[in-house]
């Protein structure tokens, strides 16, 4: 098999054999039979390999898994049953009471209070950060019991591109690991762990499965995280599991650690596995993400172009644009493209908004995002509707602001919607 990522997305993870099923199999079953009770018994207790119920482990999702940690260029992979599960799992599986991490305050507002009021629930603290702060002013939020950074690819809604090598270099200073959410990118489009990421999260509901139909999350460990190096800092690795007889997973496991942990422990107690059948999904869909990347990149190029030169839109963020101020972050870290998302305002503000999104055709008013139809998503008049304006504006939010997700469609005809709509709008 070739190591391009279009050639894996076709041919990695499952390598049928001889009279073997061409497409991964869908293991819709919760358990596995054994003969005695001792080969069952070394499953529990992580002596042996193998499958013995769904909720921890199931082989579809593992496929997949492989597919996409190969994709990524990690060492080992899982899949959950949400994006938002597997932003959890990644940093709840190295911090716990009394701990600390950072985040970027540009995240997706339901990582923002996943981070910011629930893990405060839990003891967690968080502290987000101003992304495009130097090193040396990042640095001064870092705290003995930091255990991680966590960033976007590509912020949503704003479009932001992260400094991975930035971050990197601050986590890895620290000794600590760099987490971060490729959602937008994608592997196709970046892989942060080539830049010093250790771990890598998705939201699989978006672009990898491209079509809306199913619900997940994956979790990418590089592997490239020296554990023991900074046992004080993660007991949880590096020191024994009584609910696993006092093994340590950073000694017994080696690279494979965090992944085995985040599977035994964190899958065996919160039950957020994916359904085998939505593992198929996502299957169908990573093989044909490379193609549909390319085409919602460039069909994005000329809607943001569109838009830039109409005297009726306020202002236009995409990064593919030269003139935006993440232009060339974008050409370091996304040389292919970035996604097919941008955001941008209609004069007239929050009203004018409202009329432009209602006057649209074929475009649809939808909470979800990055997918094969043109999909958009008023914050103010939606997500956040119960802040004011100067709320809106202290949360980053300007109230005009639309995030617009261009589809496959001929691009041509996106334009032609956009531009029927505007013409109602006066």
């Amino acid at each position: 098999m070739g190591n391009s990522v279009d050639t894996i997305a076709l041919h990695g993870g499952y390598n049928p054999g001889n009279g073997e099923p061409r497409q991964v199999p869908i293991y819709q079953s919760t358990t596995w039979k054994y003969a005695t009770s001792e080969d069952m018994g070394k499953l529990f207790d992580l002596e042996a390999s193998g499958y013995f119920y769904t909720r921890l482990q199931n082989p579809t999702n593992d496929f997949v898994a492989s597919k996409l940690c190969a994709m990524e260029g990690g060492f080992a992979g899982m899949l959950t049953c949400s994006g938002q599960a597997a932003n959890f799992f990644a940093v709840f599986n190295i911090c716990e009471a009394g701990d600390h991490f950072i985040a970027s305050a540009n995240i997706y507002g339901g990582t923002y209070n996943l981070f910011g009021v629930t893990f405060k629930k839990m003891g967690i603290e968080c502290t987000f950060v101003d992304q495009t702060l130097p090193l040396e002013e990042l640095q001064k939020y870092i705290r003995p019991n930091t255990k991680c950074i966590f960033g976007e690819t590509i912020t949503n809604p704003t479009v932001d591109i992260l400094d991975i090598e930035k971050f990197a270099a601050l986590a890895h200073n620290n000794g600590i690991p760099l987490i971060i959410d490729n959602t937008f990118a994608t592997p196709v489009n970046c892989r942060p762990i080539e830049f010093g990421c250790d771990i890598v999260t998705h939201s699989t509901t978006k672009y990898i499965d491209g079509h809306g139909s199913s619900v997940g999350g994956a979790i990418i460990d590089s592997g490239n995280f020296d554990w023991m190096a900074h046992a004080d800092k993660f007991p949880g690795l590096c020191t024994p599991d009584e609910s696993y007889h006092g093994l340590t997973y950073a000694t017994k496991f080696g690279k494979a650690a965090y992944i085995t942990k985040a599977t035994a422990q964190l899958m065996r107690d919160f039950g957020s596995i994916q359904s085998p059948q939505n593992a198929y999904y996502i299957q169908i869909g990573l093989e044909s993400l490379p193609v549909r990347m390319a085409r919602h990149c460039a069909n994005a190029q000329k809607v943001a172009e569109f838009l830039a030169s109409d005297d009726r839109i306020a202002w236009v963020k995409y990064p593919g644009l030269e003139s935006d101020s993440q232009h060339e972050l974008a050409k370091k870290y996304c040389p292919k493209g970035t996604c097919g998302v941008m955001c941008f305002g209609v004069k007239g503000g929050r009203e004018a908004s409202i009329k432009f999104m209602d006057s649209l055709e074929f475009a649809t008013i939808a909470t979800h995002v990055a997918d094969c139809k043109t999909l958009l998503l008023h914050p103010a008049s939606h997500t956040h509707r119960q802040l004011t304006d100067e709320q809106l504006a202290e949360a980053g939010i300007p109230s005009d602001l639309i995030r617009f997700s261009v589809g496959m469609e001929d691009p041509d005809d996106i334009i032609a919607d956009l531009k029927q709509a505007l013409d109602k709008i006066g």
